[in-house]
């Protein structure tokens, strides 16, 4: 077969097949320009998720007829003065994504620059439609209509209008990160769904991401050398089931790339738990030449010269600002629980001797103040501790004998002492029982008497909502409530009282990672795993000893019991020899 110069129809669906893979790829495109135009406001429509419409507006400088003709030929670009593709600072620069775009579609483009007239120009998947004056503000319009409409065999490769959806917020989301100077709006099919002005970087990530960083979030800024590293990181305590807002900004351009994922690794390593994930969002600023940003066609990844100097600079920030935290923590706190102090031998509050007044000072010395007369004789707590004098009987995990730090229970055995991890056991214990009751039909659900309406991202509740029957085979009954919230009905009855909220949030991030509902149905023993976790009893709940010893015997006897959920062992003995040599006895 001879060699043939492809027709420039085909080139341009061969340069639209590596740059526009789906709506979001469109829409990254079109909002990089309009922020590499000077725009300071930037509005996108999008209907059915980005493939029946995307259309970008903007306030930046506009264009001229003899601009517009030229933007839309292949390899035509503002951004390149000459050819130093290092020194590039623009978001966009082969001029490519214009012409790839409108080779499959339906294109419409209106600019006005200040003080002209507007101007529109139509392509109709690669061929010029028309074009004629336009009325609008200065500043310069797209629409992309029907998005590989007469492209078959790429249309069918495209997923639902929910997902195509979620891929288009997040990259508005990481463009709004991107640039905290510039307004963003994004409506979807006729609703708003994101809105932010100009703020300052913490706000605008705490804004897209959670709110909850406002309060929870460490502000990042390191200089080393010519590296600068800003940006906010989430508290060890507030995180989240997924790495899916974890974000890196180069030079305020977004990529992917592998060494942040093993950066925050390291950076965290011993202070998350392995199946926890901290928000981040960290912006790198580094010369030109020290990064390679010609990497991708869609410019999502680039090569740094010196990878391990990024690395070390990323790991040290955020290791500093950890540091410096010190005794900071959002963890949530427990609902409490009702423990009665009781006692066998007495169960009377104390009473102090009749001849003690507390209004009356010892003889000879009178108290400073009347804060301090009632700091010396305030009375005792009537609180009182539950003999543990149980016999040890032959009990593999002992009696309980006490319970240090709110955490770790203290029992005596015939050979030796053990100490448990109460919320590791507890953990272990949840899961077994969820298990074996989705094994036999299904967990009982608890109605709830007031439902709870949880708010969440729109992304977050359509996954809730495809897997609303997985999760009722555990036991938590959800229905849709309007756009970004979903209703709770029902929770599972093994579990009691939880942290609802907290629950919904987690098992969404969890559907997200996993790859959706499909890919749930597969995995239902992580769907358990995260009910376990928020209902097991945490670390710092003071247990009384009847409690302590139902614990140990129910571990006795549950499959497991020996390690939770995430491998971390339960309990621990140390045999009375041993305990013997640490005393110098033997």
């Amino acid at each position: 077969m001879s060699i043939r110069r492809l027709p420039s129809n085909l080139v341009d669906r061969i340069a639209a097949g590596e740059v526009v893979e789906r709506p979001a790829s469109a829409l990254k495109e079109l909002v990089e320009n309009s922020l590499d135009a000077g725009a300071s406001t930037v509005s996108i429509r999008l209907s059915a998720g980005g493939t029946a419409l995307v259309e970008v507006t903007d306030d930046g400088f506009g264009m001229s007829p003899a601009d517009m003709a030229l933007a839309i030929e292949r390899h035509a670009t503002s951004k390149l003065p000459d050819d130093r593709i290092e020194a590039v600072a623009s978001f966009g620069f082969r001029g490519e994504a214009l012409p790839s775009i409108a080779s499959v579609a339906h294109f419409t483009l209106e600019s006005r620059e200040r003080g002209s007239d507007g101007w529109r120009l139509e392509i109709d998947h690669g061929v010029r439609a028309g074009e004629g004056p336009a009325a609008l503000p200065p500043g310069t319009r797209v629409r992309v209509d029907g998005l590989f409409e007469r492209v078959p065999a790429r249309r069918k490769f495209l997923r639902s209008h929910r997902a195509e959806y979620s891929a288009c917020l997040d990259v508005v989301r990481r463009l709004a990160m991107a640039r905290p100077d510039v307004a963003f709006t994004l409506e979807h099919d006729g609703r708003r769904v994101l809105s932010v002005q100009p703020a300052a970087l913490p706000t605008r990530v705490a804004e897209l991401l959670d709110p909850g960083l406002a309060d929870h979030g460490l502000p990042i800024d390191l200089q080393r050398g010519d590296l600068a590293l800003g940006g906010v990181v989430s508290l060890p305590t507030f995180t989240r089931g997924a790495a899916d807002q974890q974000f890196l900004f180069v030079n305020r351009r977004p990529v992917k790339d592998r060494l942040l994922v093993g950066a925050l690794r390291a950076a965290y390593q011993d202070l998350i738990a392995r199946d926890r994930a901290p928000i981040v969002a960290l912006f790198l600023d580094l010369p030109g030449s020290e990064v390679d940003i010609n990497v991708h066609p869609a410019k999502t990844e680039v090569r740094f010269a010196d990878p391990q100097g990024v690395r070390g600079l990323i790991v040290g920030g955020l290791r500093s600002a950890l540091d410096q935290a010190g005794h900071r923590s959002a963890a949530r706190l427990q609902a409490a629980a009702p423990v009665r102090w009781t006692s066998e031998f007495d169960t009377q509050p104390y009473v102090p001797p009749p001849s003690w007044d507390p209004a009356r000072p010892p003889h000879g010395q009178a108290p400073a103040s009347v804060a301090e007369a009632h700091a010396l004789f305030t009375a005792a707590p009537a609180a009182r501790a539950e003999p543990a004098a149980a016999p040890v009987g032959d009990h593999p995990l002992g009696v309980a004998r006490g319970q240090v730090a709110g955490t770790y229970i203290v029992a005596e055995a015939e050979d030796g002492l053990v100490i448990v991890d109460q919320h590791a056991a507890h953990e272990r214990l949840v899961l077994e029982r969820l298990k074996r009751g989705a094994g036999n039909g299904g967990v009982a659900v608890q109605a709830l008497l007031l439902p709870q309406v949880v708010e969440l991202d729109e992304p977050e509740a359509d996954r809730i909502e495809e897997a609303a029957a997985e999760l009722l085979h555990y036991g938590l009954d959800v229905e849709r409530f309007g756009p970004s919230a979903i209703l709770v009905r029902g929770t599972p009855a093994p579990l009691g009282q939880l942290d609802t909220a907290g629950l919904v949030r987690d098992l969404a991030a969890e559907i997200a990672e996993l790859g959706g509902p499909q890919a749930l149905k597969s995995r239902l023993d992580l769907l358990a795993a995260t009910f376990a976790c928020h209902h097991s009893v945490r670390a710092g709940r003071v247990l009384s000893v009847a409690e302590m010893n139902a614990l140990l015997r129910e571990m006795e006897v549950t499959p497991h019991s020996g390690h939770c959920n995430h491998g971390r062992p339960t309990w621990v003995k140390l045999s009375m020899p041993d305990v013997e040599r640490l005393f110098g006895r033997k």
